[in-house]
């Protein structure tokens, strides 16, 4: 069995690494030659937990490669994955399918016998239809099928989310495809994963939904711990008590500054979007988008709010910037929203992050970057937590308290007690939760018999 995966992203490099862990032949296609070389001396170019070690493993093993010359990695594949990016357009926040329709139009000129090419970039529902008329038209008489595959995998958790997924989709109407890839996830399907079969269609709107679901359950989360702030109620408490209902489930009820990353906001308009293409309104993810994008400006007033409403003059340091822990991707990321509204009130901003400096250049300037968290807080007026990192879970914070110009420390995950900070002499500012000692709820689990 041989695969060629056309595009080394973040979605093409992780799946092809992983398909060679299943013992399948795989060359890595990409434009960028940099990049190409890199990656055959087994240098990973994104943060990713794991997936250095597993590339190095396969490198040695022979089953991965990596190439500029596609229609090499073509001719003699099996199944063609397109993963290429599919970013939103800048003039009206569509999908942009541009490198997907190119990257189709090449497979089509270099395939050579039967081929089921399979789109596993996130694309609108309709796409693979689109791309299999645009293989037709640039080969009018190849043998192929084309099938919808999107993927499932979450930043810094992707390896483990590849090789134990909780289900696979696969959109196709052809038995031959279907059969081709039943052999590339044969190693899942003997483990019993879930492989859903399913039509193109439905596989598109299973991505859109699954993101989309998921973001609605976090941005409710997220304004449920506006009302505890106002009727003193504690979010933690109530969302540990939503999540014991089975039905509902704890994950993604974490109140926070807002979902950020490369698929949930992408995702979440797009499917707005297609649904008024479709005159088929999704008018709760549309009010999930605009709800979303007023948290993140809400954190920053409530930075702000904690200065008394001043921060001109005023530094803050900043943990985190990346939009989750264990990555360095900082697309959409609340800090990006919050650290300019603070900088144009005044604010001198310091920072660190253990994986996403270099790229929060990228979008941001006028930072004093640090080396570490006391760096940051060193001679602060305040210490703000944008992300979790878990080296964020355990400072020191006595020593904080001595360097910190001023005790006030604003948690927007979370990360701390009230009361512990309280103790320690600090101005606790957190989410959904009493800033009053003991008024705190507490939840009660009372087992039957």
């Amino acid at each position: 069995m041989k695969i060629a995966m056309i595009g080394t992203g973040y979605v093409g490099l992780v799946s092809g690494t992983c398909f060679a862990e299943f013992g399948i032949n795989v060359t890595c296609v990409d434009i960028d030659k940099d990049k190409i070389k890199r990656l055959k001396k087994g240098e990973v170019p994104i943060y990713e937990p794991g997936l250095e070690d597993l590339l190095e493993r396969q490198i040695k093993s022979g089953r991965i490669n990596f190439t500029t010359d596609l229609k090499s990695a073509v001719a003699d594949a099996d199944a063609v994955f397109i993963a290429v990016g599919t970013p939103p357009r800048v003039e009206d926040g569509h999908a942009d399918l541009t490198y997907v329709h190119e990257a189709a139009r090449q497979v089509a000129q270099a395939m050579t016998g039967y081929t089921v090419i399979v789109t596993k970039s996130t694309v609108p529902v309709g796409t693979a239809r689109e791309v299999e008329k645009t293989i037709r038209e640039a080969n009018p008489n190849g043998d192929f099928d084309v099938a919808s595959n999107p993927e499932f995998l979450r930043e810094g958790a992707a390896v483990n989310d590849f090789m134990r997924p909780d289900r696979v989709i696969v959109g196709t109407s052809s038995e031959r495809a279907q059969k081709v890839l039943q052999e590339v996830y044969r190693p899942l399907f003997l483990n019993e994963t879930p492989i859903v079969f399913t039509t193109r269609e439905s596989a598109e709107i299973i991505k859109y939904a699954a993101n989309a679901f998921l973001a609605t359950k976090i941005t409710f989360i997220n304004e449920i711990a506006n009302l505890c702030e106002k009727a003193n109620g504690d979010v933690q408490t109530v969302a540990r008590a939503l999540g014991l209902d089975g039905r509902i489930s704890p994950k993604f009820l974490h109140a926070g500054p807002g979902y950020g990353g490369s698929c949930f906001p992408k995702d979440t308009l797009a499917l707005a979007q297609t649904g008024q293409l479709l005159d088929a309104r999704q008018t709760l993810v549309e009010a999930v988008v605009e709800s979303n994008a007023n948290r993140q400006r809400a954190m920053a007033q409530k930075i702000i709010d904690a200065f008394g409403g001043d921060v001109n003059g005023k530094r803050i340091g900043i943990l985190g910037t990346a939009f989750k822990p264990n990555t360095d991707d900082v697309r959409e990321s609340p800090s990006l929203v919050i650290i300019p509204i603070l900088q144009e009130a005044g604010a001198d901003i310091s920072a660190y992050d253990p994986a996403a400096i270099e790229q929060t250049k990228r979008y941001i300037t006028a930072v004093d970057w640090k080396k570490d968290p006391y760096a940051v807080a060193d001679k602060a007026d305040a210490l703000v937590i944008i992300t979790e990192w878990n080296e964020f879970r355990a400072l020191d914070l006595r020593k904080i308290s001595e360097i910190l110009k001023e005790k006030r420390l604003i948690d927007l995950r979370n990360i701390y007690k009230p009361s512990e900070m309280e103790a320690l002499g600090f101005h606790y500012v957190s989410i959904g939760r009493p800033e009053v000692k003991g008024q705190k709820a507490v939840l009660k689990e009372v087992s039957a018999g």
